[in-house]
Parts: C-alpha cells; structure tokens; sequence
C-alpha cells in the first residue's frame, strides 16, 4: 500500500492495556502473518502475538496520527530494564542466551525485543523517530548497555553461514560482555574462515536492522540461536555507551526526527 498524505508521526512510552493490545496487533501481522512465525501464546482468532513478558515490559511505542484512532501504531519496540526483568522472572533473551556476562558486568542494562515497524513505513523516517524515542528512554534510566536478539528470515543455519561468519570475525563482542547461547539449537557462527566469505555478497544478507545496530557500534555473542517456533535464526546484539552515544548522533545527523 502507498500512503496518500505524509505520516503525522508521534512516539509515546505505554504499559496501557489498549496500547499493548495494538501493539500485539502489529507484532502478528509483521512476525506471525508476514515472517511464518508462531509461538504458545499467540491469538490466532483475535491476530495477536503475544508473550508472558508483555505485561512487565515499557513499550515504545510509534504513532501516525494520520491514520483511523484505532489504527495508528506503526511501529513498536518493547523494553526492559533489569527491574521489570526480575518481575517478569527473567529476561526474554535468557530463553535463549546465558546472559551471566552482562548481568554480572555492574552496569545497567535495558533489553530491545519485539521491534517492527508496518510494511507501509519501512525505509522512511519511522525507525528514526522510534529511535530518538529510544535514545530519551535510554537517558532517563541512564542505561549502560542495550542488548536484544535480532533475526535472519528462515532456519537454514548453512545458507546463513556467510553472513553470520562475518558477523562473528568482525563483530565480535568483547570478552566481557559475550554471552552464549544455549540449548539444542544453539549453533557457533564461526562456521566458515573469513577468507573465504564473499563480503559483498555477506552483507547484503544481513538484515537491515542488523547492518543499522553495527553501523551505530553494536557487536554480537559468538553463536547463534535457531527459533523454529518464529521461523528465525537470531543472533544476540550487544550495544555500549559509544554505541548509545552513536544513536544519539545519528538521529542529530538527520536533523532530529522531523517529518
């Protein structure tokens, strides 16, 4: 669908039971109806996809005010600092990674997960504004490190092992803060040496949310995770205050988020 008049963008931080509710909305037609994703709590009948950390989470929440009132949220990341993580009996990631590095690092810790953005605002000016909505949070709960899993489409690790062996050589987070992940389908993305990886080719396999987290300083754990419920191959990003810094000049670089 092409948009017939300039979004009227809006961001606001939520916990509202409406505001959740659309989010989840949102989730499923991007994860479940788009991506073949699936998962225990997912609504098929109401087009929801939820999860158990919902309900202890801040959700970021991107608006267009153009658009029907029931229908504005285009965007969303969902949030969670190590409070709302104790309450809800852990972090997301931690059903897929050993966060112990991170968790005993001392500094304060914010986990990204569920970011999308509808079809009709990919490539514009939508994940600027979400992202300008994140570096505030980011300031107000004066956060260290920012870490989430972000997804490759499909579960075929080998016609991944490219992009993910060029992720691990060079990448790589620091010793300090690399988490591993866990279970049967944990699998090491040092699976093909760099020599031997066509760059070009590498690159334009990872995704583009990926390619903008590394673009900001983001580096990744040294194994990958396959979630055949979601259909995905995630890997753990791991953002530090340089990177956080970078979020913040990037968003001044293009002027703020007008428009």
């Amino acid at each position: 669908m092409t948009l017939v008049q300039s979004p009227a963008f809006e961001t606001r931080v939520s916990r509202a039971s409406q505001d959740i509710r659309a989010a989840q909305r949102l989730r499923y037609e991007v994860f479940i109806a788009e991506l073949g994703g699936a998962g225990p709590m997912v609504d098929h009948v109401a087009r929801l996809e939820c999860d158990q950390f919902d309900a202890h989470a801040d959700h970021i929440l991107l608006l267009d005010k153009t658009r029907p009132r029931d229908d504005q949220i285009v965007g969303v990341y969902r949030v969670m600092t190590a409070e709302m993580a104790q309450a809800a009996g852990g972090f997301y990631c931690e059903t897929e990674y050993d966060l112990t590095p991170l968790c005993q690092s001392g500094q304060r810790l914010l986990e990204l997960g569920r970011s999308c953005l509808h079809r009709d605002y990919r490539g514009g000016a939508g994940m600027l504004h979400l992202w300008q909505a994140l570096a505030g949070y980011v300031e107000t709960h004066q956060i260290a490190v920012l870490f989430g899993v972000a997804s490759f489409h499909g579960t075929d690790v080998q016609a991944l092992s490219s992009p993910l062996s060029l992720l691990y050589h060079k990448h790589l987070a620091p010793a300090g803060l690399r988490v591993t992940a866990k279970g049967p389908t944990a699998v090491p993305m040092n699976i093909q040496p760099l020599d031997t990886i066509d760059r070009i080719s590498a690159v334009r396999e990872i995704p583009a949310l990926i390619k903008a987290y590394l673009r900001l300083g983001g580096k990744v754990a040294p194994d990958a995770f396959v979630d055949h419920a979601f259909n995905t191959v995630d890997i753990c990003l791991i953002l530090e205050k340089d990177a956080i810094d970078g979020l913040q000049r990037a968003i001044l670089a293009k002027g703020g988020a007008n428009g």
